[in-house]
């Protein structure tokens, strides 16, 4: 298994605009080999930002590879996004292999 995250910080009165570009988006996930699953997560809040996380599970390292180069990540990711001052920073990406 294999986990990738992107962690977002986002300023706070954005957040109901950030949801909503993420729930509306279509992420052509579902016919990736090797995909598993979605979740995109809401953290802490803080007077500056709240923090969220995507997160997506899959079957190995190499199919989570594949899909960023594939045409599914490219239509993904040229979709609307969300408006100006949203985002405090750019997304912070973590990446977890399963040991156990």
């Amino acid at each position: 298994m294999y986990i990738a995250m992107n962690r977002f910080k986002i300023a706070p009165g954005f957040t109901d605009g950030f949801e909503r570009v993420w729930r509306e988006r279509e992420s052509y996930l579902d016919d990736v080999p090797g995909f598993r699953s979605f979740h995109l997560l809401r953290g802490p809040e803080t007077e500056d930002h709240v923090l969220y996380a995507s997160h997506t599970v899959w079957e190995s390292r190499e199919a989570f590879e594949a899909w960023t180069e594939s045409e599914s990540f490219r239509r993904a990711h040229r979709q609307a996004s969300a408006p100006k001052g949203t985002y405090l920073a750019h997304p912070q990406p973590e990446l977890f292999e399963a040991v156990l």
